[in-house]
């Protein structure tokens, strides 16, 4: 009898906990997750203007501070410091190191390679910005971004001078080695079954490339189902930086596919990461054309012309053509 009253009751406890469990709503699972990501500590940053804070929860966006930043900001007259869309982190390692060759004036190079957004809202917080419990401030002798972008940073006094623009990218669909769930186009997104990484259209400018894709392959419905039922069901995660979340929530299995730039499936399968591409066709795509030009106030504007000029040369065009970036021609109508 007694032992029958317990079984009772620990049944009743394991329902209990059964019932509360599956009633946890995705925003108070959320706040759960939250708390396994530093920085833990909420005041551990001494700093008394932080600037605008990016905290990019599950990546570690630090491989996208490139440089010495001290000889940075202690030397501007032989440094050069850009703020650019972090898409094409990959191509800077080549790109700098050709630019310092022809070039030996500029001794010292810092650049950021996160979304224009965050840049621009890095920009209008004094050029400061908190990573964690770390603040820093530099400013920029260069912005690079979309073309259009740029047309926006010109008229809110950000950058100014000509734009400088130099490559075009495609969009594609990133997936897992072997395609393994069958991704056939942008149609496939419809399946309630898939689990996307998509860019977040708060900061990152390729979201705006995206929905217009979407919108092409299948209608407002097709958007819709990705970036307003999708994100609010929880299928459909959105990134802080997708060129670092996307490839490694796939490679984790924590999303089965998202679209990225053309260039960063080619990158990831350069390297040998297990990740494919699948192509979205010409009538459906949305090609971006990127620009670059002068900050305003820039500490160096001798190298910051020099490295616009740069970005216009055989040289320049050739490393971004390893991974897929092509020559912009004069009958391109910027779309991003």
């Amino acid at each position: 009898m007694r032992t029958t009253r317990l079984f009772k009751m620990l049944t009743l406890s394991l329902a209990l906990v059964f019932a509360l469990t599956a009633s946890m709503s995705v925003s108070s699972f959320a706040l759960g997750i939250k708390g396994i990501y530093p920085p833990w500590c909420k005041n551990g940053d001494p700093s008394i203007h932080q600037g605008y804070i990016f905290n990019a929860k599950t990546v570690d966006n630090n491989p996208d501070y490139h440089g010495n930043i001290s000889a940075a900001i202690l030397h501007p007259k032989s440094s050069l410091t850009l703020y650019i869309g972090g898409n094409i982190f990959f191509v800077l390692p080549h790109l700098v190191k050709a630019f310092m060759k022809k070039y030996p004036n500029v001794k010292h190079i810092f650049y950021i390679t996160i979304p224009p957004g965050i840049l621009i809202r890095m920009w209008k917080h004094n050029d400061t910005i908190t990573l964690g419990n770390l603040t820093m401030r530099v400013v920029p002798d260069v912005y690079m971004a979309g073309a259009k972008k740029l047309q926006y940073t010109n008229k809110i006094g950000m950058t100014e001078g000509p734009i400088v623009t130099y490559v075009t990218n495609d969009l594609e669909i990133m997936t897992y080695k072997g395609n393994p769930f069958h991704i056939t186009g942008l149609k496939s997104f419809m399946n309630p079954k898939i689990t996307l990484s998509m860019p977040n259209p708060a900061w990152e400018g390729i979201a705006k490339q995206i929905k217009a894709s979407l919108v092409k392959a299948g209608g407002k419905k097709l958007e819709q189902a990705v970036y307003n039922y999708g994100v609010k069901s929880g299928r459909v995660f959105l990134t802080h930086i997708h060129h670092r979340q996307t490839p490694m929530r796939i490679m984790e299995k924590k999303s089965d596919a998202g679209v990225n730039w053309y260039s960063e499936v080619k990158f990831q399968e350069m390297i040998g990461n297990p990740i494919t591409g699948v192509k979205i066709p010409a009538s459906q795509n949305t090609t971006a054309l990127y620009g670059a030009a002068m900050t305003k106030g820039a500490p160096n504007p001798t190298a910051a012309k020099e490295w616009l000029n740069f970005l216009k040369t055989k040289t320049s065009l050739k490393i971004f053509e390893r991974y897929g970036f092509k020559a912009p021609n004069n009958n391109f109508k910027n779309t991003y």
